[in-house]
Formats: C-alpha cells, sequence, structure tokens
C-alpha cells in the first residue's frame, strides 16, 4: 500500500480530487485501518502527507517532500516526463557533480579509481552492444561520488542515479545522443592524474551539456 499510494501521490492521481479518507483508503486497497494508519504515517515521514486532527489527512505542497528519500525519487521517475523536473535534477548536478570530480582527483584511493576505471569499461562495451549503457552510465557518475571520499556526496548518489535515468531518456530521444566516451575519458584521466582543475572542468562540461540541450528544448516548445 505505501508503494502503491506514495506512487499516486507523486505522480499527481489526487491533483484533482479530494484526499481519501482513511475508511475510504483501507477500502480501496483492501487493507485494515491500522495498515492504512501506518502507511499515512510513513508517507507522512516523506513530507507526503500530513494529518491535522478534524482537518483529516492532505497531500502536502512538493516543497515540503523529501526529494532525497529513495521512493519519492522512484516515484519521481514514473512521473510523466517534464522539462521543468529534469532542469531541476541537472541544475543540482551542476552544483555537484563537478565537485565531486575535483575532490576525487584529490581523494580517490586505489580502490576508488578502481571502480571509476571499471564503470568506464562497462560504457565501453556499452558502445559494443555488450553492456546497458544507462547503468555503465549512472555506475561511471556514481563511482566519483563515492571516490570523492566526502560521505555526505557520496549519499548522493539515488539523486544522480534517478537524475541519469530521466537525462539519457532525454538527450536520446531529442538530439539523439549517448554518453560520450571521450567526454567521461577525461574526467576519468584527470582523475587519475590528481589534476583537479580539469577533472572539475571536464564533469562541468558533461553536465552542462545537459542544461544546454535542456533550454534549447524549451525555446523549440515556446
Amino acid at each position: 500500500m505505501l508503494d502503491a499510494l506514495g506512487r499516486a501521490i507523486v505522480t499527481g492521481e489526487f491533483s484533482r480530487k479530494v484526499f481519501p479518507t482513511e475508511n475510504d483508503l483501507a477500502h480501496s486497497y483492501g487493507v485494515s485501518r491500522s495498515v492504512t494508519r501506518e502507511a499515512t504515517k510513513m508517507l507522512s515521514a516523506k513530507g507526503l502527507l500530513t494529518a491535522r486532527p478534524r482537518q483529516g489527512t492532505s497531500i502536502q505542497p512538493e516543497t515540503s517532500w523529501n526529494l532525497f528519500d529513495p521512493d519519492v525519487l522512484r516515484w519521481l521517475l514514473e512521473r510523466a516526463f517534464s522539462l521543468e523536473l529534469l532542469a531541476h535534477f541537472t541544475q543540482l548536478r551542476v552544483a555537484i557533480e563537478p565537485m565531486a570530480a575535483e575532490l576525487a582527483a584529490r581523494n580517490a584511493s586505489k580502490e576508488g579509481l578502481a571502480l571509476i576505471e571499471a564503470a568506464y569499461h562497462r560504457m565501453e562495451a556499452a558502445e559494443r552492444g555488450e553492456e546497458d549503457g544507462l547503468l555503465a552510465d549512472i555506475a561511471f557518475h556514481v563511482a566519483i561520488l563515492e571516490a570523492s571520499n566526502n560521505p555526505f556526496y557520496a549519499q548522493f548518489r539515488d539523486v544522480v542515479g534517478t537524475a541519469l535515468k530521466k537525462s539519457i531518456v532525454f538527450t536520446n530521444r531529442f538530439a539523439g545522443r549517448q554518453a560520450s566516451l571521450p567526454a567521461h575519458k577525461a574526467v576519468m584521466d584527470a582523475i587519475k592524474a590528481g589534476d583537479t582543475a580539469n577533472a572539475h572542468a571536464a564533469m562541468s562540461m558533461i553536465v552542462r551539456e545537459v542544461m544546454q540541450l535542456i533550454d534549447l528544448a524549451k525555446r523549440d516548445e515556446a
């Protein structure tokens, strides 16, 4: 019930409806009121719902949602495609990933470098049709977050993974592009060389290119 109700809220199923009462929810999902109460409590903890005495339960505005929660991120992926949502994700990536690459160039352990290299080799395999390109690209970017040796950056893995899933579908559809191997190799080589400035610049170029495509798509829609 938690998954189904959370997905319904995030994808906008209740956007033009009054949120159901506890009794109605229990009946709709075929569960007891205690199960319904526990599910709504968990969704409230994620910032999706709020319960007030004598007013019942209602959906919180998106500004109150815990957008870093893995479940909320997963449900966001099921929303209808939105350039605005993709832009928000990409703006966050612009702020996070170049600095993570710079930190990886400064701090990466041998194990961290090995994970980055392994992910890049997976991207090469994807070019040959031997690997899933999306999963390989996500693995590369997540490996860099983790190689930063900063636990706060590492915890952006779910956000970056979700952003990439949205981003790659968009760039493939809009521009007919896949992830650029030379651009990703430039990031990897700079990190391996301990070149903080070029690691930052190379990663910035990858993410900002997506932002440029979004701006172009917005102009086409106008």
